[in-house]
């Protein structure tokens, strides 16, 4: 292997980090201890950022998504009344905690071009297809929740500005195309390497071995991810363009890469300390949701004690309620800190673990239930719709530690979710009968409409996904599931319906006032840019 000199490329990857806030600089440092040569034969200037690109999902979770999309999904909420009472739960958009979003992106993203550059730079001689694949799926998981969150996305231009230093954006519609296009490349990539002999690519090998957090360097489960990945993001289109949503989704289905189907194929960050060890158990920032312990309540779900810690408040001790969001939450912690916390109890260990946290991408239940909803909607290859559905829920309760439980759970045919009853401001309850309450059950039944079947799956998908709040957020705003409570404080000065709850999440300043072509994004949206505005994805409601 050919090793160069790059003491300028070094520099300049120092000051990406540094820009970036990179918390990995001392990690680089001290694998640099043992001289240059151990540093680049060790393709630690390939790894660490790498490293660093998958870290970067949890980085400033609080900000986000803890106090956007996990709350806005339901399955989270809070005791502290930020900003006084008046913030995201609110419907006030908090400028400073939303910037977060783009900013994780743009360091995530300085990062993969600090590789691109040592492997050009470094390692001349090393092909790194599988390495830049992966890279390449990062990137996409890292722009989709952009583009989930605000719509237009800098993606295929952020390494291109104009002449005069603007950088455009992408329209939610032509970025989902070069996502799939990518995700496609990717998996074609992957099985390349997988395919060869054991003696060829060894350098790209070692390095995604070192480098990956997720599979450990299985190369094969990385193109199960990315494909299993095109499955999310076609079904996501369904709506808004379902040509391509059925083409794409179809291509899925029929891949040879196969989908995650079985739980010991999750993709699941190993992130060290969760960062939300410290929010709920540190801080008692984040509290469950009430919509989600009214499903599982009502459900008797037998996950429940997986999903959260019963109440401490002696009003409703031994109980697993939530905290309704957008509410006046009175006194803060002294009112409502003592109800239910989250936890992530999986039969895989602690997602929330101070010391060997996981941050959920994608398990087998979402493939089967993604599987589902194909089937309804007559896709080839998709399968049975029933057995797509029970295997979702089976694949769920497996992940938990639960699978004793799962027949008798299936064979429900009279559960609904439970009416929430707040004990400390009776108007935050939603009784019996209120159309904030779900009626659908959980036994198939084949002789439903086919949009009562869809909100049994998405109801169940929803159940399944948790706590990865952002992708249970987009889904219950693309399918209308689950139906979730209405906020009951609305500080948007009119802005966002709360009939019609939150659709994104606004631009910040920071990109306002920033390099990028903000002017261009906002017409891209085809409305305001506030929350009230629906993605290009969310044509249903």
């Amino acid at each position: 292997m050919k090793i160069k000199n790059i003491k300028t490329l070094v520099l300049g990857a120092v000051i990406l980090f540094s820009a970036s806030g990179c918390s990995d600089l001392d990690e680089i440092n001290q694998e640099k201890l043992g001289g240059p040569e151990n540093f680049y034969a060790d393709y630690n200037a390939v790894v660490n950022p790498m490293k660093s690109m998958q870290r970067g999902l949890q980085a400033d979770y609080q900000l986000y998504p803890n106090l956007s999309a996990d709350m806005f999904s339901g399955m989270f909420s809070t005791a502290t009344p930020f900003n006084g009472g008046k913030n995201n739960m609110t419907y006030f958009m908090m400028d400073g905690w939303n910037n977060r979003i783009i900013a994780r992106q743009q360091d995530i993203f300085n990062y993969s071009i600090i590789i691109d550059d040592a492997a050009k730079n470094i390692y001349p001689d090393i092909d790194f297809t599988a390495t830049f694949a992966v890279k390449k799926i990062l990137k996409v998981i890292t722009a989709a929740r952009v583009s989930d969150n605000h719509g237009p996305v800098v993606y295929s231009k952020y390494e291109i500005p104009n002449a005069n230093g603007v950088t455009d954006f992408d329209s939610q519609q032509n970025a989902y195309q070069y996502f799939i296009n990518d995700l496609s490349a990717a998996i074609t990539d992957l099985q390349k390497v997988q395919n060869m002999p054991a003696t060829e690519n060894e350098g790209d090998k070692a390095a995604l071995k070192k480098a990956d957090l997720v599979f450990g360097g299985n190369i094969g489960q990385w193109a199960k991810f990315a494909n299993s990945l095109k499955l999310r993001l076609a079904m996501r289109m369904s709506y808004a363009d379902p040509g391509k949503s059925k083409q794409y989704a179809e291509e899925a289905l029929a891949s040879s890469a196969g989908l995650i189907t079985d739980n010991a194929d999750n993709a699941l960050i190993s992130v060290g300390q969760s960062e939300l060890s410290f929010i709920i158990y540190s801080w008692g920032d984040c509290l469950i949701g009430a919509p989600l312990m009214a499903y599982m309540n009502g459900y008797n779900d037998p996950r429940l004690p997986a999903y959260a810690i019963p109440a401490t408040d002696s009003q409703v001790q031994g109980k697993y309620i939530g905290v309704r969001q957008g509410i006046n939450l009175l006194n803060g912690k002294t009112t409502y800190g003592g109800f239910s916390q989250p936890q992530a109890k999986s039969a895989n260990g602690d997602y929330f673990s101070g010391t060997n946290g996981k941050l959920k991408l994608f398990t087998a239940a979402e493939s089967w239930f993604l599987k589902a909803e194909a089937a309804l909607r007559g896709y080839a290859g998709a399968g049975d719709i029933r057995t797509n559905y029970e295997n979702g829920i089976k694949q769920s309760f497996g992940e938990w530690g639960k699978s004793a439980n799962v027949d008798t759970y299936l064979a429900d045919t009279t559960s609904t979710e439970a009416p929430y009853i707040d004990p400390k401001n009776a108007a935050n309850n939603i009784n019996a009968g209120d159309a904030q309450l779900s009626t659908i059950t959980i036994a198939w039944n084949n002789a439903d409409s086919m949009e009562r079947k869809l909100e049994r799956i998405i109801t169940q998908k929803w159940l399944s996904l948790y706590p990865n709040g952002p992708e249970a957020w987009a889904e219950q705003r693309r399918t209308g599931y689950p139906i979730l409570f209405k906020i009951r404080q609305n500080d948007s000065g009119g802005l966002i319906s709360t009939d019609g709850m939150i659709r994104r999440i606004p631009f910040t300043t920071d990109t306002k006032t920033s390099l990028y072509n903000y002017q261009q994004a906002s017409q891209m949206l085809n409305g305001p840019d506030t929350g009230g505005t629906k993605l290009w994805w969310d044509k249903k409601l």
